[in-house]
């Protein structure tokens, strides 16, 4: 062989040994678009771009959302290795008004030092290897997540920062039909990044072609070319929550005995203005049989015996303003005494699955009742079911009802007339109608003329007040900013008393948002740092508000209740409920501020998230007090509420159907801490 030849040859093994060590990602170009669904609707695209060097992988993702009329943007940028290693990130808001900071990263030396939103920076040693997540990760960056995932070959799961780590359960291949050609996707369940788990569908390369995750709202991210198989990813997550809800059920209900005692307690029935001490009820078949002195009453032989001396019961509580988007909120509603949620706005197949699964098939949670979200037309329209026309509200009274629905949850893009045949027809099939004031109405007392039974929030419910004003015209302070009289109250109650209006007055997320800027959310809400991190992640770093508009609104808040209370106390029914807040918590928060706010009793906040809203939907025979003959829903708490509304917060066990379950596992099976610290 002569020189040339030889050196060719030596110059080819040098390229083959070298290129076997050149990464994939080296000068590595992609681009795509992600559809943004909120309720199945079309709110919004990521862009996203993947680019790199010799060196250096750039991940760029711009995120255009309009949700209900909301316009806002993110921008993210992320810098790897070619080996898929972070080496900084940024995800910022990109809207006119707030350009607050979601998570940023920097590694110095050794150090990764992270800051989340507008909070104190957390500083950790430099791992081998990690990723950064937080719950509301681009689906661009996600999609890099799992490639770095899948390099790491047989790990079980990688560490993540701020905290935590990821993990994939491959769950099986679906096949979708695309532009009429079969495409074979990987489904995958994920955890570690928002609470609970999200469905993944990855393409054969690894990529992520969709997500369908919660925490407080149903998403889908769909790749733009995929959309034709909404269906089945919306199916497919329905399947793994309703799977994970199988495996709470099967570590946590256990065997339940046919007859049980609870011994000993001090009973708040939920009726009478009394405690009535060293009680024992039998629970026989879901059912409570018998109530009596303990020293008087015969417990059954066969009855399973539980202790309850010292504890006071109360009926089981009812939230009456939730969206509970996720199997998670089952075990955490129950570990805070929450024995029956009206669901007031979800996705259908979610919606139903979750309540049939309780009240079919025995699974751990709370009774579900559900309230079918119902909006107009235009881009300020939630959901994908609408009524635009007097054709289309006959067919979504309809599918409400043929699913089982009570009511129908009517949203603010509503048209005046579209009202009125929506509420005509669901009071011909039983159901009655709830919601939200909607703009074009604009009038809290014509909604209520127009058939809705029920209204939510105060801000709308108080409008009542002003019969000179619009809602559009109130503002945000309306109750500082506006004389009111003892005659607009009493014309007020006068108006509700007449139709008997139910009022969902939602007062505890009203003080939620009077949160000053640069506090914890536990200046509010004491528990707040017992959730579960991905759920406390988007609930106690609020951005709040600055200092003068929260005191405000604290003002306006304080005068807003004290109405309600007399609301109330005229006889107007008032229910408690949280807006998704969080579960139990937000609940306690609610009853708490109507004591401390309202000028009631702390049997009045009980009342009003047990037996008012078991009245007024039709199932005060059945729930919302401890009486003989209906179910055992029963709170079981360590301290008495009546002596203090904040012992609404010592729910140590609870009761449902006549299941009975300890909170601790409960509040533990949901990511959340057991016990205040």
């Amino acid at each position: 062989m002569n020189l040339k030849n030889l050196l060719k040859c030596t110059f080819l093994v040098l390229l083959s040994a070298c290129s076997s060590e050149t990464s994939e990602w080296q000068n590595f170009n992609d681009e795509g678009v992600f559809l943004v669904y909120r309720r199945q609707s079309q709110i919004g695209k990521e862009s996203y771009s993947i680019t790199s060097t010799k060196d250096t992988i750039t991940v760029t993702s711009i995120q255009g959302e309009n949700e209900r009329g909301r316009i806002s943007g993110v921008e993210s940028k992320l810098f790897l290795t070619t080996d898929l290693e972070p080496l900084s990130y940024f995800s910022r808001r990109i809207s006119n008004d707030d350009t607050t900071n979601i998570i940023k990263m920097e590694i110095q030396g050794d150090k990764v030092s992270v800051w989340e939103k507008h909070f104190d920076v957390v500083v950790s040693d430099k791992k081998d290897a990690f990723f950064l997540v937080n719950s509301n990760i681009p689906a661009g960056i996600e999609m890099m997540l799992y490639h770095y995932y899948f390099k790491q070959h047989n790990a079980s799961s990688i560490p993540t920062l701020p905290r935590g780590e990821v993990s994939l359960t491959h769950k099986g291949e679906d096949i979708v039909k695309i532009k009429g050609e079969d495409v074979a996707l990987d489904r995958y369940v994920v955890e570690g990044i928002n609470w609970g788990g999200r469905t993944i569908w990855l393409d054969k390369s690894k990529n992520l072609v969709a997500v369908v995750k919660a925490n407080t709202q149903i998403r889908e991210l769909i790749k733009e070319g995929y959309e034709e198989a909404k269906s089945l990813f919306i199916k497919g997550n329905v399947e793994e929550q309703m799977d994970q809800l199988t495996d709470y059920t099967t570590a946590l209900k256990g065997e339940q005995s046919e007859i049980t005692a609870l011994v000993g307690g001090n009973v708040v029935d939920g009726v009478q203005d009394d405690v009535k001490k060293n009680m024992t009820i039998i629970i026989e078949n879901g059912k409570i049989k018998q109530i009596g002195s303990s020293p008087e009453i015969t417990i059954p032989e066969n009855a399973k015996v539980i202790d309850v001396s010292g504890k006071t019961l109360i009926p089981g509580m009812w939230d009456m303003h939730a969206h509970s988007n996720q199997v998670q909120w089952a075990p955490a509603y129950l570990a805070g005494g929450v024995t029956t949620i009206r669901d007031n706005g979800n996705e259908l197949e979610f919606a139903t699955a979750f309540r049939d699964a309780i009240a079919k098939d025995g699974a751990t949670g709370p009774d579900i009742l559900l309230a079918g979200m119902t909006d107009g037309p235009g881009i300020k329209g939630n959901g994908i079911i609408r009524a635009r026309s007097a054709e289309e509200a006959k067919e979504v009274v309809k599918l409400y009802h043929d699913n089982g629905y009570e009511q129908i949850k009517i949203y603010t893009s509503i048209e005046p007339e579209i009202l009125k045949v929506l509420a005509e027809e669901a009071h011909k099939v039983g159901m009655t109608v709830t919601g939200h004031v909607p703009a074009l109405v604009d009038d809290a007392r014509v909604a209520v003329e127009s058939g809705m039974d029920m209204l939510s929030h105060y801000n709308r419910i108080l409008a009542a007040l002003f019969t000179d004003k619009k809602v559009s015209d109130l503002g945000p302070f309306f109750m500082v900013d506006n004389e009111v009289t003892d005659e607009m109250v009493n014309d007020a109650i006068a108006f509700y008393l007449k139709h008997g209006t139910v009022l969902d007055v939602t007062l505890g997320l009203g003080v939620v948002r009077t949160l000053p800027k640069g506090q914890v959310m536990e200046t509010i809400e004491p528990d707040a740092g017992r959730m579960a991190y991905e759920l406390f992640e988007s609930k106690r770093f609020r951005a709040g508000t600055g200092e003068e508009r929260a005191k405000k609104l604290k003002q306006n808040i304080i005068k807003s209740a004290e109405v309600i209370g007399k609301f109330y106390k005229a006889g107007i029914p008032v229910v408690a409920g949280t807006d998704n807040f969080a579960p139990g918590f937000g609940l306690f928060l609610e009853m708490e501020s109507y004591v401390k706010y309202g000028n009631l009793t702390p049997l009045d906040a009980i009342k009003m998230a047990t037996i008012i809203p078991a009245r007024a939907m039709g199932y005060d025979d059945v729930t919302g007090s401890i009486e003989v003959g209906k179910q055992a829903d029963i709170a079981i708490l360590d301290e008495n509420p009546l002596e203090n509304i904040d012992n609404i917060r010592t729910v140590s066990s609870v009761m449902t159907n006549g299941n009975y379950y300890e909170s601790e596992p409960l509040w533990i099976a949901a990511d959340f801490k057991p016990t205040r610290d």
